[in-house]
């Protein structure tokens, strides 16, 4: 089955999945060679170990309640709170409640000047 990334300019509806957050796996919305966008579903107690993202990051809660480790220190993020990660910062997150977060990750140079 094909991925179906979205176009430039087009659209994208983030709301809460709410009800249908158990329906619904984690997706890529688009990817270029400068930067990624993820949707990251996760249920309640989904543990992601400790990894490094290739570029920058920024980690939005659209919905639920998650923690996020980094720097050895865990942070509890609700929605409408935000994250910022400096390229291959060691982190590792865990679903608190049914979750889902906006993912966006910077990717090699293409984006600096």
């Amino acid at each position: 089955m094909a991925i179906n990334h979205a176009n430039p300019a087009e659209v994208m509806h983030l709301q809460p999945l709410g009800s249908k957050i158990g329906s619904v796996r984690t997706y890529t919305l688009f990817k270029t060679d400068a930067m990624e966008a993820i949707r990251l579903v996760l249920p309640a107690g989904k543990q992601i170990a400790e990894h490094r993202a290739p570029g920058e990051i920024t980690v939005y809660c659209l919905e639920g309640r998650i923690k996020f480790t980094s720097q050895g220190q865990p942070k509890e993020l609700v929605a409408g709170d935000l994250l910022y990660l400096s390229a291959a910062d060691p982190h590792a997150v865990e679903a608190i409640e049914d979750s889902s977060v906006l993912v966006t990750i910077l990717l090699g140079n293409a984006a600096r000047p």
